[in-house]
């Protein structure tokens, strides 16, 4: 598919549509490492439901740029919302349906934590709410799992992440779902969204800022200000996390509801691994479309 742009204040944004005439619209924000082609089957069911469907590349990946080379490359998750809630913005979109996966799961709730009714609801795959605060509380066990967080921290995980990014994120690929689940090619048309010349500066600060090694930018000062501690959201929600997840272990999800004020749906998907929209994509949206039918 070709992509189509739109810019924001800071960002020249690639998106992928299906649809275009659809009467209600989604807007899907993938995660990391991955691009916004994981969602192409997802999408297709989507848009036969009669959605517009918009998959944005987030900053430093694929077709996505900065318009001004001198714009600091931060990759704070305040910025990352503050860029979807610009991009919804530019397009006009009223009141979509939010879904994200991974950084693309933090994405989605922030811009719903930066205004209020900007979605008509929100799906969160592969990530718990509240998990953005570097003082939160974590197990042992999802301490290994972040290994690759602690790893990029040091001065060898940025020289992986510069110079052998492809091999890096291979790994998370294998490690993270059942065996067997992608093919060759499904993970090079992912990994060409990393060739972007910013992506290494992007994932590098972003993993940095996430537990306090580094400081986000002051332009972004005031949105994590008003994200930390993490708000209770209003918006209709549905998290779905794959049971086999070797990333984000199951139970980083579980045990939210008090961060929700409104309707509240959490349903993990045996099996599955890190990757829900690109494993079970039929599951997925048969989940998520009952649950958007429930919650009218």
């Amino acid at each position: 598919m070709e992509y189509s742009f739109v810019n924001t204040r800071l960002l020249t944004v690639g998106y992928l549509e299906w649809n275009p005439t659809g009467k209600r619209t989604a807007v899907l924000m993938h995660g990391w490492p991955d691009s916004p082609e994981c969602w192409r089957n997802f999408a297709a069911r989507l848009a036969d439901s009669g959605y517009r469907v918009l998959c944005p590349a987030l900053r430093g990946f694929g077709t996505t740029r900065f318009r001004d080379v001198e714009t600091p490359v931060s990759g704070e998750l305040a910025a990352l919302g503050r860029d979807l809630l610009e991009f919804i913005d530019a397009l006009g979109l009223k009141r979509p349906l939010l879904v994200g996966h991974d950084w693309g799961a933090r994405t989605v709730a922030n811009v719903c934590g930066l205004r209020d009714d900007v979605a008509s609801h929100l799906v969160m795959m592969s990530v718990g709410y509240g998990t953005n605060d570097p003082q939160q509380s974590l197990s042992y066990t999802q301490a290994r799992n972040y290994w690759y967080h602690w790893f990029m921290a040091t001065p060898r995980g940025q020289r992986a992440i510069e110079n052998d990014r492809r091999a890096f994120t291979h790994l998370m690929w294998e490690t993270w779902s059942p065996a067997g689940w992608f093919t060759e090619a499904d993970f090079n048309e992912a990994a060409s969204a990393f060739d972007n010349p910013d992506w290494a500066a992007v994932v590098l600060h972003s993993y940095r800022h996430r537990w306090g090694f580094v400081p986000g930018h002051p332009f972004y000062a005031d949105d994590e200000a008003k994200l930390n501690p993490a708000l209770v959201l209003s918006v209709p929600t549905l998290v779905l996390h794959g049971g086999a997840d070797g990333c984000n272990h199951p139970d980083t999800s579980a045990g939210k509801e008090r961060f929700f004020s409104g309707p509240y749906q959490r349903v993990v998907l045996d099996g599955i691994g890190h990757f829900p929209q690109r494993e079970a994509h039929d599951d997925v949206a048969n989940a998520i479309l009952r649950f958007v039918e429930q919650n009218a």
